[in-house]
């Protein structure tokens, strides 16, 4: 069984309604399936896990959060190569350029993506929410 990590930030709920799909999506393909907050997720869990999600959304001038998010994403960095990873969040202005950059950044670290990243403008609706969904069960 695939042990899958789900770990996000989210100021609105929008981005947490997302990766409860992609939580979802996971589990109804058999994964084991752990949801974190960013603060509750660091580095060193990188290598319980099969595979990671990681949502953030869009802050400022288009870049992750970072109080909480970038910090700990940072602090994950170092174990991406080679592990199976996908990418979701959402934004409320510009056109996903942090989630262009964030995948970049991701790829020239060595991870290896599940899938094309997730994204949403406001609150996910239904074909958002499938797109999720669909995130999850490609990282089982």
């Amino acid at each position: 069984m695939s042990k899958i990590a789900v770990v996000y930030w989210s100021g609105t709920g929008n981005t947490e309604t997302m990766a409860g799909a992609v939580a979802d999506g996971a589990k109804e393909k058999g994964a084991d399936v752990s949801v974190f907050t960013a603060s509750e997720f660091s580095g060193s869990m990188m290598d319980d896990f099969d595979a990671v999600a990681f949502g953030c959304p869009s802050m400022g001038a288009e870049q992750l959060e970072d109080s909480e998010f970038e910090p700990m994403f940072n602090d994950c960095e170092s174990k991406l190569s080679g592990k199976k990873i996908a990418l979701f969040g959402s934004y409320g202005w510009g056109d996903g350029e942090w989630m262009r950059n964030w995948e970049e950044t991701c790829k020239d670290d060595g991870a290896v993506m599940a899938c094309d990243f997730v994204i949403c403008n406001d609150a996910p609706d239904d074909d958002a929410l499938d797109d999720c969904k669909a995130l999850g069960e490609a990282l089982v």
